[in-house]
């Protein structure tokens, strides 16, 4: 009976493949339809992709796949069980003929930076394919493989999680060959329940490589990840250490990270020593894939953040730190200890509420609180409702807003000149609109 589910499912994924190669790309967005592509009718909470089928065909798109048989009206629309699980396998299966190495990296901070890091330096040698922005959901990933095509000589894709078992499912979707976890950090704590629970789902992903005898990359300078992978076979470590297989020095991270790799000297566009471990990931990987020296230290070199994170900002007589893409316990302190140990004078700090904390909230923003009123870094203004909640001592120093617009409000007949400022929080909280009050 196995043998003939197996059977049925394999034909039935084979038929829609074929369909794919036809098609010029694919699509879940109505209003990005290209010609000829294939239209994902994904649902969500608020949303039934089977209902603007019909108007990804007329605008361009060569089949759709639904799951709702009243919508079907020829063979144009493919129907099948379940539209998500068939992106999931459709996916899987486009993977398995690529027949390319797939890097693939999750972590609680950096992801992002340093996949992109990682994409500058092995596309000096290689044509590479890695995830746009942050698509590195179980929607994401399966968007991110099925991109790729014959021309692609090496995947890159970013995995994002916050539950358990989700980095499971996206290595079941993509089946890396190398993979490495950028940090352990308080992230998404609503969902992993603890800074345990973070590390154990995230090492799903060193689980799934040494399981089928795959490579890991380490960073010889995190603990925790070095004991995590302890037992585990292909280890490929970098670091401080002389026993990295790459081994970096840390030079200087006031005001971007200067490191040493290979007896040459690399002047990174980077802010903050966090950032050191990121870069060591892209030089690390590069070594592995033989990018000779020169194109690594060109591709770090060139590197420019965007996308508010760790970006350096000039605004009129001002110096602005943005790294307003997300924030958590782990990132923030982070970001604080960085900011502390700027030789500036004015410093100023705009802070927003941390989310997906879950029943730790309470305590994490008054943690943040209370480093910041041991430590005098500069004039501070909290934004949300969690750190509203807080208790200050210094309120001179410590300025508190339940929402922005009070803030924006505070600032309506008051002007910042020749300051250096922080602005960091969660994505909800928008905190790129302080650049609209300065």
């Amino acid at each position: 009976m196995l043998g003939l589910f197996c059977y049925i499912y394999f034909m039935i994924i084979e038929t829609l493949y074929k369909h794919f190669l036809e098609c010029t790309s694919v699509c879940t967005d109505t209003r990005k339809i290209e010609k000829d592509c294939l239209f994902i009718a994904l649902k969500g909470d608020n949303f039934n992709g089977n209902k603007f089928a019909t108007l990804a065909l007329e605008s361009g798109a060569k089949y759709c796949i639904i799951d709702e048989k009243e919508f079907a009206k020829d063979e144009r629309y493919l129907l099948v069980d379940d539209v998500l699980e068939t992106l999931q396998q459709l996916a899987t299966y486009h993977r398995t003929q690529l027949n390319i190495p797939i890097i693939a990296l999750t972590g609680s901070n950096g992801k992002t930076t340093t996949k992109e890091l990682i994409n500058a330096v092995l596309s000096k040698r290689y044509k590479t394919s890695a995830t746009q922005g942050n698509l590195n959901n179980h929607i994401g990933v399966p968007l991110t493989l099925l991109k790729m095509n014959e021309t692609i000589e090496i995947g890159i894709v970013e995995m994002g999680a916050n539950h358990p078992k989700e980095i499971e499912l996206l290595c079941k979707i993509a089946r890396p060959d190398y993979g490495l976890i950028t940090n352990f950090g308080k992230a998404h704590l609503e969902g992993f329940g603890s800074l345990e629970g973070v590390i154990k789902a995230k090492s799903e992903l060193y689980e799934f490589l040494a399981k089928h005898h795959k490579t890991i990359f380490v960073n010889e300078n995190d603990p925790t990840q070095v004991k995590q992978t302890l037992n585990y076979e292909n280890v490929y470590k970098f670091g401080l250490r002389t026993s990295s297989d790459t081994m970096l020095e840390l030079i200087k991270s006031q005001p971007f990270v200067t490191l040493k790799y290979n007896d040459s000297e690399i002047q990174s566009q980077l802010a903050g020593t966090y950032n050191f471990n990121n870069i060591g990931v892209a030089i690390a990987v590069g070594s592995y894939f033989e990018v000779n020296n020169e194109a690594i230290i060109n591709a770090i070199e060139n590197y420019t953040p965007t996308n508010n994170r760790s970006q350096i900002l000039k605004k009129g007589s001002n110096t602005i730190i943005m790294d307003a893409y997300n924030a958590n316990p782990t990132s923030m302190l982070a970001a604080l200890e960085n900011f502390n140990q700027l030789q500036q004078d004015d410093k100023i700090l705009f802070l927003g509420d941390m989310f997906e904390l879950g029943e730790t909230a309470e305590s994490e923003h008054q943690f943040i609180v209370d480093y910041l009123e041991k430590n005098k870094l500069g004039d501070v203004y909290l934004i949300g409702k969690n750190f509203y909640k807080t208790t200050t001592v210094n309120s001179d120093r410590i300025k508190k807003f339940e929402a922005f617009e009070d803030l924006k409000s505070h600032f309506n007949s008051k002007d910042i000149e020749n300051s250096f400022l922080l602005i960091k929080g969660s994505r909800g909280m928008a905190l790129e609109r302080v650049l609209d009050i300065l």
